[in-house]
């Protein structure tokens, strides 16, 4: 005789997860697998903006009390955009906000401290649907998406040259498998990021303060540098990349932002690499260790400013190409975001 389903329990006690259906690990395989651990009708998955809009209406008129992206960086600011943007016209409070390894580089992941390997992506999943405690993570508003970080420069023509080296390496017999993330970037930065950069015209920019006197920070990031009025220029010359987080990490675990575990909860990070590229190169170790230090690296907490450039310029915005500018505003958004503490002791892992 069959026995009679349990019945299934209130969204608000649920876990909604949203798979980026265009992310590299993201099979058939693997959302057969989510959808056995998920529960039913609880699996979403994603493979264009429109298809995300509506899974971001569902999610916050069915009252989710939390939302784990499945994906890379890109996946998390465009989900948590959609739904924060959503429950603010709802008049609703936001779930909180867990991030699964599944795209290529995650910093989230690094900072938020989520398993980066398939079987850590389950463990991950098998206990959140139980403990879900949180903290609070500052994001910040770059045209109309909330984000962990940005930047122009480096960056940028880092992620184009990453792009075309996975496109060739993803149509290679074997290869393809096993080198579409940190073996691509492995390749791409060195052979044609920092050779690029060591020839090319360096990028011009014309950074200002827009909101509260910001506070340069010296070389161990203390802020005992100049005081940026509003209105006042923070940099206006030539450099290689100019930067915002909220997170120390960069992808694959490069503290580019090692002052960022410091920041003033109403500030974030704002970094102008002008050294050399070659410098940096022959510095490489130090630099993704987040321990280079140098003259020409520029350090500052602010929590509204503009970008100004001569030219149409790349710019990224969490992880993702943000097309091409001559402006860019940074803005910390008001209201920080719940996300999933990871690193919460299991056993006490409850609401705070």
């Amino acid at each position: 005789m069959e026995q009679p389903r349990k019945p299934a329990l209130p969204k608000a006690d649920r876990v909604a997860v949203v798979l980026n259906g265009n992310a590299r690990q993201v099979t058939d395989e693997l959302v057969e697998i989510f959808d056995q651990v998920v529960g039913t009708g609880d699996l979403f998955l994603s493979k264009s903006l429109e298809e995300a809009r509506g899974i971001a209406r569902h999610i916050v008129q069915s009252g989710y009390s939390v939302v784990l992206t499945g994906g890379g960086d890109g996946t998390f600011v465009r989900m948590v955009t959609s739904i924060t943007r959503e429950a603010t016209e709802c008049g609703q409070e936001s779930p909180r906000f867990g991030l699964l390894k599944l795209g290529t580089g995650n910093s989230l992941a690094w900072a938020l401290g989520a398993g980066t390997s398939r079987k850590g992506v389950l463990a991950d999943l098998a206990r959140l649907r139980h403990d879900s405690g949180h903290k609070d993570l500052r994001l910040i508003e770059v045209e109309d998406l909330l984000t962990p970080f940005a930047g122009a420069g480096f960056d940028a023509l880092g992620l184009k040259h990453f792009h075309e080296v996975r496109s060739i390496l993803r149509h290679l017999p074997w290869v393809g498998r096993h080198a579409m993330g940190a073996v691509s970037y492995a390749i791409s930065i060195p052979i044609l990021t920092i050779p690029e950069l060591a020839i090319r015209p360096r990028l011009k920019v014309r950074i200002v303060n827009r909101g509260a006197p910001a506070q340069e920070l010296d070389r161990n990031g203390q802020p005992t540098g100049r005081c940026v009025e509003t209105g006042e220029t923070l940099f206006d010359g030539n450099c290689i990349a100019a930067l915002v987080s909220t997170i120390p990490y960069w992808g694959f675990g490069f503290r580019i932002f090692p002052f960022a575990d410091n920041h003033p909860e109403d500030r974030f990070c704002l970094r102008i690499v002008a050294a050399h590229p070659l410098h940096i190169a022959a510095h490489m170790l130090s630099a993704w260790k987040g321990t280079y230090r140098n003259d020409n690296l520029l350090d500052f907490y602010v929590d509204d400013i503009s970008f100004e450039f001569p030219k149409p310029t790349a710019i990224e915005i969490g992880g993702d190409p943000g097309g091409m500018t001559k402006s860019m505003r940074a803005r910390l958004y008001p209201d920080p975001v719940k996300v999933i503490d990871y690193d919460a002791p299991a056993a006490t892992a409850g609401r705070r």
